[in-house]
């Protein structure tokens, strides 16, 4: 397809555009906590949780290394549990802010404070995962019984108090809801746990990344591999630990992601410039595929009104992060965990096609992106811009172009910003 047919053809999401920041939406969900509140009593045995099924586990950061851990579980015994795990099904099921958050909020957070070496200390459980060093006792054995299980897992747990109706938000892990003191916790039923995930529980020598890499190439999701990182199921036996959830998900991003890279080193150029388009939750994504080898950069946009402009009164707040050919040797900070979510998206489509390139991505953050949700909508919404035809370019430079009008913000603010159009203008300057 010719970018002026791809640029005229497009529209934007209207109903998107409809989901904005307003005290109705604020007071949706004050009146959902509420429905959780009731749900919570009902289900609530006198100081125990039971025939709870829980999807997820949590493990924060604050404090590290005593850092609180937890069993997230549905209080509405009528859900599906399997549909509060964040996955990429919820972009395919259209999710709104809203429905995440509701989603969120309806799973009790169970948590306890817990060392992060704790899953070295004690003896081990039934389960002979070949290692000498694992536990698999007590609220951190069943919390990791659950992130290594391939479906949602009843479980039974002892409560202290009453839960505290908050939400807490994260802008790279997704929010959690409502959430109360664990005296212990115990299985009722025995987790199913897939042989590919025992084979890297049994190797005591078995490095992360490795380890990370070989679920990936046998099918799993980055979604289910960050969930059993976090449970300190990965890694040489003597070193695992638990991970704090914002750091696993950002871990398991970079390192499939490097791994991928890797795969395309020697591959072929794609031949003409590429366009996509996407728009999810708020967040508008154009993505600049270029022939060359491999680079990388992700180049953000934030509105005044969105949820992580540092300074709304100076307009439209810039951020980037780049890579070369060979990577990056240190932690991208300006664009956090978003730019190795949206990196994956861009490997992921160009691994399947065999082909490398130079890829620059474009998020606007506009105000319609009225709650953070996590990390997970930037590689989602980026995954799903490379579904259906691209506009074709005959140069890199005629592809910004057709972009230009589009964005927020004036090309000098993104050649000042950008390295990969940057780049651009002096290989222009050269000729005139």
């Amino acid at each position: 397809m010719r970018l002026d047919e791809f640029i005229e053809g497009f529209e934007r999401d209207e109903a998107a555009r409809k989901r904005r920041l307003a005290e109705a939406k604020s007071y949706a969900i004050t009146d959902h906590l509420e429905d959780v509140k009731r749900q919570f009593d009902e289900a609530l045995q006198g100081d125990a949780l039971f025939g709870s099924t829980a999807p997820e586990i949590f493990v924060g950061r604050s404090g590290y290394p005593n850092v609180s851990t937890g069993l997230l579980s549905p209080v509405d015994r009528d859900a599906a549990p399997a549909g509060y795990a964040t996955s990429g099904d919820w972009y395919s099921e259209g999710l709104g802010i809203e429905d995440v958050l509701q989603r969120r909020t309806g799973m009790l957070n169970s948590t306890r404070q817990t060392p992060v070496d704790a899953v070295q200390t004690g003896g081990r459980r039934g389960r002979d995962t070949g290692s000498a060093y694992d536990v698999w006792e007590g609220f951190v054995g069943v919390q990791r019984e659950v992130a290594i299980a391939d479906h949602p897992v009843d479980v039974e747990v002892g409560l202290d108090g009453k839960p505290d109706l908050d939400v807490s938000f994260d802008d790279v892990g997704t929010p959690t809801g409502p959430r109360v003191t664990a005296t212990g916790a115990d299985l009722t039923e025995n987790p199913h746990v897939p042989k590919s995930v025992e084979k890297t529980l049994a190797d005591d020598d078995w490095q992360a990344q490795g380890a990370m890499t070989y679920l990936y190439r046998r099918g799993f999701d980055v979604y289910d591999i960050n969930t059993i990182l976090s449970a300190g199921a990965l890694g040489r036996a003597s070193e695992r630990s638990l991970v704090p959830t914002r750091w696993s998900i950002t871990a398991v991003d970079d390192t499939v992601g490097r791994y991928l890279r890797g795969t395309l080193r020697n591959s072929d150029t794609i031949d003409k410039p590429e366009l996509r388009y996407n728009e999810y939750m708020g967040n508008r994504y154009w993505v600049v595929l270029s022939p060359g080898r491999w680079e990388f950069e992700l180049v953000e946009m934030k509105s005044p009104g969105s949820v992580w402009n540092p300074r709304p009164e100076t307009g439209y707040y810039m951020s980037s992060a780049h890579e070369g050919y060979e990577g990056r040797t240190s932690y991208v900070e300006e664009t956090a965990g978003a730019y190795y979510a949206a990196r994956l998206g861009a490997l992921e489509h160009l691994q399947e096609r065999g082909r490398q390139a130079k890829c620059l991505v474009l998020r606007e953050i506009t105000d319609e992106y009225w709650a953070p949700v996590g990390v997970w909508q930037v590689r989602e919404g980026v995954r799903n811009a490379f579904e259906g035809e691209p506009g074709v370019g005959q140069t890199f430079g005629e592809t910004l172009d057709a972009v230009a009008d589009r964005l927020p913000v004036p090309m000098g603010a993104l050649r000042r910003k950008s390295e990969l159009v940057a780049g651009l203008q002096s290989q222009l300057s050269e000729f005139e």
